[in-house]
């Protein structure tokens, strides 16, 4: 069975790097034509897409946030990390990690982490 499990601070000040890991099991992050994401959902804004890592590595950002986002990995531990730079309070959502395979839909989710930004 897979399962995706989020983990990282619940609570984060305006400015700071925001660093949420992902710890997989049951499937490999490096197994061909799997996608492995970050999402938010947020009151007023909905579910947001934030960004993706592929299973050979590559990384695709949400526009919204390309210029502070970065997703890497760790496949001995098999995990991947979201770190979201200057957050503000508009960074406040419960974020989930996720695996999508060729098609748009996602197909396995974690439990999701709520993150709040505040001082």
């Amino acid at each position: 069975q897979v399962q995706l499990r989020e983990s990282g601070p619940g609570l984060v000040k305006p400015s700071q790097t925001l660093s949420l890991t992902c710890t997989v099991s049951g499937a490999s992050i490096t197994t061909h034509y799997y996608y492995w994401n970050w999402i938010r959902l947020s009151p007023g804004k909905g579910m947001e897409w934030v960004g993706t890592i592929a299973s050979v590595g590559n990384t695709y950002y949400s526009p919204l946030f390309k210029n502070r986002t970065s997703i890497s990995r760790d496949t001995s531990k098999n995990q991947f990390t979201l770190q979201l730079e200057s957050v503000t309070p508009e960074d406040t959502a419960l974020y989930y990690c996720t695996r999508r395979t060729q098609g748009p839909e996602y197909d396995y989710w974690g439990l999701g982490t709520q993150v709040t930004v505040s001082s």
